[in-house]
């Protein structure tokens, strides 16, 4: 099959999942199966007639609108299923169609779920996070970039590292600075993208959490206690060392000599 069909199939393909991850981002903080009952307008209550639930042809022929009662649908649902088709794509671009590609693709959904779930609610679930760290280390087993021994590295730099800034900050200033669920999800990260992935990512998510902290108090005029979810920052990071890591590691070096 020539390589343009593949990517048009795993770009579709992408779309379909990036569809299931909105239910999940929809249920899972409120404790729901998200495999029954079907999806249904979150304001009549009407379930969603299967062609209407066509990952983003729908939205598009639906006008942003339910069918039924003409209420604005978000365009949270969408946005989502288009990442989830460019991150299939990028990831069979990347590593061609291969067990490796479909490992990074999964993980990077699981990382959405927990983006859209930390906005909307501030808390990484720990039903994702506590089963995603040996899953991911087991799973690690068949990625060629990483052994088990940067694997395990990885969990215990990524959540080592961040409960060491969190006890640090609460014995400094006795108050929580940070959650337990960003330091579950850094071990997550690690156990995927091993050691150096782990301080890649707490590097990149620093330092972009840090500019969108100051852009957002710039812009709201808020205080430097305004409360911004880390875990989105830090899927950032997990997801930029899946594509352009080394590269961006070498290219930093090289600034350096």
């Amino acid at each position: 099959m020539p390589n343009y069909f593949v990517g048009v199939f795993t770009f579709l393909f992408g779309l379909c999942i990036g569809s299931f991850l909105n239910v999940c981002i929809f249920r899972l903080p409120a404790s729901k199966s998200i495999t029954h009952p079907r999806s249904s307008c979150q304001n009549c209550g009407k379930q969603i007639r299967f062609y209407d639930n066509i990952p983003v042809l729908s939205y598009l022929l639906l006008k942003g609108r339910c069918r039924d009662c003409q209420e604005p649908i978000s365009m949270r649902y969408p946005i989502v299923e288009i990442l989830g088709g460019l991150f299939a794509l990028g990831a069979h671009v990347k590593y061609g169609l291969t067990l490796e590609a479909l490992i990074y693709f999964v993980f990077i959904a699981v990382l959405l779920v927990i983006t859209f779930i930390d906005i909307d609610h501030q808390i990484i679930p720990d039903i994702i996070t506590l089963p995603g760290i040996p899953i991911f280390f087991i799973a690690g087993f068949a990625l060629p970039r990483i052994n088990f021994i940067d694997s395990f590295l990885g969990i215990l730099v990524g959540g080592g590292s961040l409960l060491l800034v969190a006890w640090t900050y609460h014995l400094i200033t006795k108050k929580e600075g940070m959650g337990g669920g960003d330091i579950k999800l850094l071990a997550m990260i690690g156990a995927v993208t091993g050691w150096q992935g782990a301080l890649f990512t707490i590097f990149v998510a620093s330092a972009v959490g840090t500019l969108s902290g100051m852009l957002v108090m710039l812009k709201a005029r808020k205080s430097m206690k305004l409360a911004i979810p880390f875990g989105p920052f830090l899927a950032i990071g997990g997801i930029a060392y899946i594509f352009l890591g080394p590269q961006l590691v070498y290219w930093y070096f090289g600034l350096l000599r």
